[in-house]
């Protein structure tokens, strides 16, 4: 069906229709937030209740992922074709058909079963993304996008905060570290009972979330949220495009859909590893709960310090380059720091606080390539975002390599995937976002194997 929907012109709205929709939005992401965040307490609670290995545990991050890869580029034609209100809805809707899936494989202890309720909700949220991440992007000055979005991430992070202790409320029981001690001495039939149990205290929370989304979609699709145009292009923009046939002509937008990848991953490893990191070291499962709010708190932090700060201190290219050295810094602290501490009540290596601070060091990384990486594309802007959304499969395989390497080498020195990402991230803000043109030279010349790109950069 063809969108009949009036669109318009970000320019045209007045401020109380900017500062609407940019609450409409924020609450979009507390939702991303609530529903993502939530899997820092699953992959633990699976490990338990499904006896699986470090790797397998990550499945469920990869499941719910890799959704982003397969059906970003769907969503922005879906999204062409509903609008942005209607597209959303389906999104949300998508989302729900997810959670109610959670119920059939908690009756049956199905893994695979749950593998796929996750994957649904991740393509839910694949057509969410992409359509919410491009409309804060260019709700408003460009110099000011990374400030916006910071603000969006306030509303994910708080929510991601929120997640894991309510989830934990919800199916954790004070007795259940004794339960979990008890678990290898139980015979098979006791061993099978106890298990059921303690994975079917996911349907109610799921269920009420299926329903809770319907809601939601419903809420957004009759919401005031304007259709505002993505893909407007100035006169030098159209001129500078007018030869283009595809997004992958444009070097930093390609170049920053690795950048996404390989940040989105190192996140989320810094938040859904730290629960087994810290149960490594004696902490209780109910104990470690509260460490990815630690992360998260951290990333909140860095959020605050770029709504403050950008533009009008530091540029929100300088933002992005403190935070990749940031990130280079702490994961040699993880990995190298070794000495017992008490903090914040807790008794455990100082190397899980520098994993903590990982959420300052990422926390104002994705604000900036996305304006980076949108500038200047006009038309290809919903291609190019979802070509972005694409990248988020590094949340599905970066975890699954930490798994591996975990199962391998030791919980600690599977942090060092953490090191080359940050280094191309560094390189992509010092550089790589820079860059306008491929050129390839000698092609006449030069086999096919030997060719190389040159770089046309831009100040």
């Amino acid at each position: 069906m063809k969108n009949q929907t009036k669109t318009v012109d970000v320019g045209s709205l007045s401020q109380r229709d900017t500062r609407i929709s940019i609450a409409l939005i924020g609450l979009l992401f507390f939702v991303f937030g609530f529903v993502t965040w939530v899997n820092a307490i699953l992959i633990p609670y699976f490990k338990i209740a499904c006896e699986l290995t470090n790797f397998q545990s990550y499945l469920v991050t990869f499941a719910f992922y890799i959704s982003y890869f397969v059906m970003s580029v769907p969503s922005s034609y879906l999204l062409k074709a509903t609008g942005f209100k209607k597209g959303m809805m389906i999104g949300f809707w998508i989302m729900a058909v997810g959670a109610f899936i959670f119920v059939p494989a908690a009756l049956t202890r199905t893994y695979e079963i749950f593998l796929l309720g996750l994957f649904m909700i991740g393509v839910g949220l694949a057509v969410l993304q992409t359509a919410a991440n491009p409309y804060i992007t260019v709700l408003g000055p460009k110099e000011r996008a990374a400030q916006r979005i910071s603000i969006m991430g306030i509303g994910n992070k708080g929510a991601g905060i929120l997640a894991p202790i309510l989830f934990a409320a919800v199916i954790l029981r004070a007795t259940d570290t004794d339960l979990f001690s008890q678990l290898p001495g139980m015979s098979p039939i006791e061993k099978a009972q106890a298990l059921d149990e303690l994975v079917r205290r996911v349907i109610v929370p799921y269920t009420v979330m299926g329903f809770v989304l319907i809601g939601l979609g419903i809420l957004v699709r009759y919401s005031p949220l304007p259709e505002i145009n993505t893909e407007q292009e100035t006169s030098e923009v159209a001129a500078a495009n007018s030869g283009k046939t595809s997004v992958l002509q444009f070097p930093h937008l390609v170049l920053g859909a690795i950048a996404i990848f390989l940040h989105v991953g190192t996140q989320v490893i810094s938040i859904d590893t730290i629960i087994g990191y810290a149960s490594s070291m004696g902490i209780s499962l109910l104990e470690a709960k509260t460490f990815p709010s630690y992360t998260l708190f951290a990333a909140i932090c860095g959020y605050l310090l770029g709504i403050i700060l950008i533009p009008k201190r530091i540029s929100q290219v300088n933002v992005f380059r403190i935070c990749t050295l940031l990130g280079l810094a702490f994961t040699l602290l993880i990995i190298f720091a070794k000495s017992s501490v008490i903090f914040l009540g807790h008794q455990a290596d100082v190397s899980i606080w520098f994993i903590v601070l990982l959420g300052l060091a990422n926390s104002l990384v994705w604000a900036s390539i996305w304006p980076l990486a949108l500038d200047g594309l006009g038309r290809f802007t919903k291609v190019g975002a979802a070509l972005l959304i694409m990248g988020l499969s590094g949340n599905a395989i970066l975890p699954l390599v930490y798994g591996y390497l975990a199962d391998q080498y030791g919980l600690r020195e599977a942090y060092w995937v953490l090191f080359p990402c940050y280094l191309y991230l560094a390189y992509y803000a010092f550089y790589g976002h820079r860059i306008r043109r491929w050129r390839i030279s000698g092609a006449a010349k030069t086999p096919v194997h030997e060719q190389h790109w040159q770089r046309t950069t831009t100040d």
